[in-house]
């Protein structure tokens, strides 16, 4: 039997990332160690809702669409933890707050990264904090990659969260990155213009498909280097790994981003380039990817804020190397 209209429910936004997995999969992967037959009783009985209506097991969910059920039904995300977590706040109000993310550090709570991540942090800065946007993800209107680094910001309010949510879907808010890309890309600015979507390949990764969602990015070279770019690069939209997979899907992937191809692509090179590209990979740890730039309109007051963040030492240390040897060594 569906529960009274008044018992309280908990709920999930559905992350673009999920979008297309079938709702008993993802609600057991988010509320591990919840089993899939657990879930797919309580679907059956009607006490599992998305935008308020009954679904199927099998149902597709969709990015944006809210998930609830009843508080009672025995159904939660592991509890959140303050945990003491490293960042940089750069600005801060009673509705948001602007930081620098390290890399290395997870944004939210995830399979396989149930602690440790910066919600925890923030609980842990704002006790007793509660903002919009799920279980899982409070107050998070945008993310960064684990080994991204770089300018985010986060909503401490329903005001601020449904104003930054709008600014960023409506490309209203201004993103920009520094990028190391493998290769000499070519000319020295253009748009990237080609639909993001789940890899149909393989799951953990996205890729630029047909009947993806539309996606744009502008980018600008900053300097070359015999084997690689250094650029500027502006979301015209906001996909998941939507720079990562627009450099790859071009022939340029992210320097050391094992995921699209930034460390295979270090076999092209002859062995001496070889082996010293393979150490600064080694060396960097990380995509060599960064947040740079991050401009919007205040929620409360409509001011227009920029915040600006170099790249942090691991990057700086690598571009000083290729700028004393003009290569990847």
């Amino acid at each position: 039997m569906p529960d009274p209209p008044d018992t309280e429910r908990l709920a999930l936004v559905v992350e673009e990332e999920a979008d297309g997995a079938r709702i008993d999969r993802y609600l057991a992967e988010r509320l591990a160690p919840i089993s899939r037959s657990r879930i797919q009783k309580l679907i059956r009985e009607g006490r599992i809702l998305v935008d308020e209506a009954p679904c199927r097991a099998s149902q597709a969910v969709r990015e944006g669409q809210r998930i609830t059920w009843p508080a009672g039904a025995g159904l939660e995300a592991p509890p959140l933890e303050p945990e003491a977590v490293d960042f940089l706040p750069v600005f801060e109000d009673d509705d948001l707050l602007v930081l620098h993310k390290p890399p290395g550090l997870v944004v939210h709570p995830a399979p396989g990264h149930w602690t440790g991540t910066l919600v925890h942090g923030l609980l842990l800065r704002w006790p007793g904090w509660r903002a919009p946007g799920g279980l899982l993800r409070p107050g998070i209107v945008h993310r960064l990659d684990r080994e991204t680094s770089g300018l985010m910001v986060v909503a401490r309010s329903a005001r601020a969260f449904r104003s930054l949510q709008e600014q960023i879907a409506g490309h209203t808010a201004e993103r920009a990155y520094i990028a190391l890309a493998w290769g000499a890309m070519e000319p020295d600015r253009g748009v990237i213009e080609a639909p993001v979507g789940r890899d149909p390949r393989n799951r953990q990764r996205m890729a630029a498909v047909p009947g993806g969602r539309p996606a744009a990015t502008q980018w600008q070279v900053l300097s070359r280097f015999d084997t690689l770019t250094l650029l500027r690069l502006v979301l015209r939209t906001g996909r998941t790994h939507q720079v990562r997979v627009h450099l790859s899907d071009r022939g340029h992937p992210v320097f050391a981003d094992a995921l699209y191809g930034g460390v295979e692509f270090a076999r092209r090179l002859a062995p001496p380039e070889r082996r010293r590209a393979q150490a600064l990979m080694r060396e960097l740890g990380r995509t060599a990817l960064h947040a740079y730039r991050l401009a919007f309109r205040h929620p409360a007051d409509g001011e227009w804020l920029e915040f600006e963040a170099p790249v942090p030492p691991d990057m700086e240390r690598v571009l000083l190397r290729l700028t004393e040897s003009g290569g990847a060594g």
